[in-house]
C-alpha cells in the first residue's frame, strides 16, 4: 500500500509511536515539536502574539483578559496501576490540573471539566471511589468541576479507565518557565522521587504503603504563599513530572537560555526513595513527582529566604530547599555538583517507569 507504514509485530519503528513518546522526555517533546503543534496559527486572532500559546510548551495556555490574563490547561491521565499508595486516578487528575494552572501563576481556578472514558465491566463500587477522591481534591484546592462527558468501550478497547480534565483561571502576573536568567536561585518544594518510586512500589510489591507514598497533591495554596511572600521575585515555574527533576531543569534552562549547576547535598530526598532508586538503578532526579515544584526566584537571600520561609511554613512545603543555580554557560545545560565532582545531568529520552501519571 503506497504511503503506509507497516510494523511487524514487536518490531518498533521510527515512525511508530512507542510509550516513550508519552513519558515527558526528549522523545516526547520531540513528537510534539515535530507533529502536533504544527498547522495552528497561535499568533493569530485565536491567540495574540503577546499570549503564550501552543507552541511555547509551557504547562498551559494564557491569553490577556482586561488587566490580567485567562489561564487554561488541559490533562490526559492514564496511570497503573489506577489506585497507588497516597491516591488514584481521580486525585491525581484534579490535582494534576490544578498544579499545571498554579505554575503559570493562577492560583484560584475557576473550575475544571472532566472527560471519563470508561471500559465495559468497570466496577461501579471503583468509580464511586475515585468520584469521591475526585471530589475531595477539589474541595483540598479550594475549586469545582463544571462540566463534563462519559464515555464507554468494549472490553479490551481501554484499560480500565482514562480521565481528562481541563482547568480555567485568572491571573495578575503570568509565570513561565522561561523566566530565568544568570543568577537566580533554584528552589524545590520538597522531596523529590515519591510519586514514581510509590507507583513501582506498588507495581512490583517492593514495600508496605506506608514507606513509599505518592506525594500527589493540589499545591496551588502552597504556590500563592510562596508568589505573595516576595513580589515579583518567583520568575519561573514548573512542575517536575514525567521526566522528573532533571528533564524540568533541562526544559526551563534551555527555554531560558542559561545553563544551571545543580548541588547534590541539598537535593531533598526520602531516605526510602533513595534507597529504593538505588536498588532498582534509577536516579532520583529522573523520577516523577506529582506535588512538588521547582521555581526560579530573584532578587538575592533576601527573597530567596523570604520564599522559603513562606514554603516551609505551609504543610506541603516543610522539606522546601534550594537545590542550585543558574549560571553562564551552554544554553539548557545541567550539572550536576556532588561535593566531590562535577557530572552532566542527563535528561532520559522516555520515563525509565511509563504510565505514572
Amino acid at each position: 500500500m503506497s504511503g503506509a507504514v507497516r510494523v511487524a509485530a514487536g518490531v518498533p519503528s521510527e515512525r511508530a509511536v512507542t510509550l516513550k513518546h508519552g513519558a515527558g522526555g526528549r522523545a516526547m517533546r520531540r513528537l510534539i515539536e515535530e507533529t502536533l503543534t504544527t498547522g495552528y496559527d497561535t499568533a493569530g486572532e485565536s491567540a495574540p502574539a503577546w499570549a503564550i500559546g501552543l507552541t511555547a510548551l509551557d504547562d498551559g495556555a494564557a491569553i490577556p483578559v482586561g488587566d490580567g490574563w485567562l489561564v487554561v490547561t488541559t490533562d490526559a491521565h492514564v496511570i497503573h496501576p489506577i489506585v497507588f499508595p497516597g491516591g488514584d486516578i481521580g486525585r491525581l487528575a484534579i490535582c494534576g490540573t490544578v498544579n499545571d494552572l498554579a505554575m503559570m501563576g493562577a492560583t484560584e481556578p475557576l473550575g475544571l471539566t472532566c472527560s471519563i472514558i470508561l471500559e465495559d465491566g468497570f466496577s461501579r463500587a471503583e468509580l464511586e471511589r475515585i468520584h469521591r477522591s475526585m471530589v475531595a481534591a477539589c474541595r483540598e484546592a479550594g475549586t469545582t468541576v463544571v462540566t463534563g462527558d462519559t464515555k464507554v468501550m468494549g472490553r479490551g478497547e481501554i484499560d480500565g479507565i482514562a480521565i481528562t480534565t481541563t482547568g480555567v483561571g485568572l491571573t495578575r502576573a503570568i509565570v513561565p518557565d522561561a523566566g530565568l536568567r544568570v543568577g537566580d536561585c533554584l528552589v524545590v518544594t520538597g522531596t523529590i522521587g515519591d510519586h514514581g518510586i510509590a507507583l513501582m512500589a506498588k507495581r512490583h510489591g517492593l514495600a508496605a504503603d506506608d514507606v513509599l507514598c505518592s506525594d500527589v497533591a493540589p499545591v496551588n495554596g502552597l504556590v500563592r504563599a510562596a508568589l505573595a511572600s516576595a513580589d515579583g521575585a518567583i520568575v519561573a515555574m514548573k512542575d517536575p513530572t514525567r521526566g522528573g527533576v532533571a528533564s524540568c531543569l533541562h526544559e526551563m534552562a534551555g527555554k531560558s537560555s542559561v545553563a544551571i549547576t545543580i548541588h547534590e547535598p541539598v537535593v531533598p530526598i526520602r531516605p526510602a526513595v533513595r534507597s529504593a532508586a538505588e536498588l532498582l538503578g534509577l536516579d532520583p532526579l529522573q523520577i516523577a513527582n506529582e506535588g512538588k515544584a521547582i521555581m526560579g526566584v530573584r532578587g538575592g537571600e533576601t527573597a530567596v529566604a523570604r520564599v522559603l520561609a513562606s514554603l516551609r511554613a505551609h504543610p506541603l512545603g516543610r522539606d522546601a530547599a534550594v537545590i542550585g543555580e543558574c549560571v553562564p554557560g551552554e544554553s539548557g545545560r545541567v550539572v550536576l555538583d556532588t561535593g566531590f565532582g562535577r557530572r552532566l545531568v542527563a535528561e532520559v529520552d522516555g520515563d525509565p517507569l511509563p504510565r505514572i501519571c
